[in-house]
């Protein structure tokens, strides 16, 4: 590989599966990286794994907390002055509904909200960068699930398959505002890597994670197959504002999952809820 200036790079969720795996790969090329993960083991695990690397930082937040996410950005951006890659892996499935701290549907807060406040809070930084991208690994190709406008917080009819559509069709929406925001040089990438042997052992019923276990053993691809698009966007982004790559081909960005409207309402919504638990804290 010709010679090349190391990259900064920040992962959240990047102690398990496709995170960490690309964690490995980015350090394996001379990058800075900084890994967000909610659990201190796993992240003194792979700190050991990696020798303790100086070019390794693990940060140990709570996602789907709003004053800890907003705690780590505040953290890089005085640390930090550029950030070349933003990758958005952190996600959990809730069996039944937990409310957050802030009183949030626990999925809409970790799989969407953190991802909403990392992009936009980073954004900064990531403009500073020669070439910034985000690339938000989701399901973008989909088109199951909606937004339920009428009950963003799933307070009514809860299910884990709703809530992780609901999430995934609002990450759609996320990258489509990114994209479209006029002053903004930084790519955004949405992934959907399909069935992949990643985060398998994180469902918390005992049952589905052995039947998890078996379907990946016939049919799910590998987790170093998935990164691999990952790790090459990191070095060469996409030319375009927005891509949308599903198992490595390119989505029209005329998909109604993609709606323009709909990634203006969605991005309004998330203003508004934030600036309400902003002034319930105040």
């Amino acid at each position: 590989m010709p010679s090349r200036s190391p990259k900064t790079v920040l992962i959240s969720g990047g102690t398990d599966g496709m995170g960490r795996a690309t964690a490995l790969e980015r350090l394996a090329r001379g990058d800075r990286v900084i890994v967000i993960g909610s659990s201190e083991a796993k992240g003194q695990a792979l700190l050991q794994e990696t020798g303790h690397s100086e070019r390794l930082r693990f940060l140990r937040a709570d996602l789907s907390s709003i004053a800890e996410t907003e705690r780590v950005t505040a953290q890089i951006t005085e640390e930090h002055e550029v950030l070349d890659a933003l990758l958005l892996f952190a996600n959990r499935v809730n069996p039944k509904r937990t409310q957050t701290v802030d009183g949030l549907e626990s999925t809409f807060a970790l799989y969407y909200l953190s991802r909403y406040l990392l992009g936009h809070r980073l954004r900064p930084l990531l403009e500073a960068a020669p070439s910034g991208v985000v690339i938000n690994v989701a399901g973008v190709g989909a088109t199951a699930g909606r937004i339920h406008w009428e009950d963003p917080q799933l307070t009514r009819r809860y299910g884990q398959v709703r809530a992780q559509l609901q999430a995934g069709r609002a990450n759609d929406l996320l990258g489509v505002a990114f994209a479209g925001l006029t002053d903004s040089r930084t790519r955004y990438v949405l992934y959907h890597p399909g069935f992949t042997r990643s985060g398998i052992d994180g469902h918390p019923n005992r049952a589905v994670r052995r039947i998890l276990k078996l379907l990946a053993r016939l049919f799910a691809r590998p987790v170093a197959d998935a990164v691999k698009p990952i790790v090459e966007w990191i070095d060469r982004p996409p030319t375009e504002p927005l891509s949308a790559i599903d198992r490595g081909k390119q989505l029209p960005l005329s998909l109604k999952t993609l709606n323009p409207d709909d990634a203006a309402r969605l991005a309004a919504y998330t203003e508004s809820l934030l600036r309400d638990k902003d002034s319930g804290r105040s």
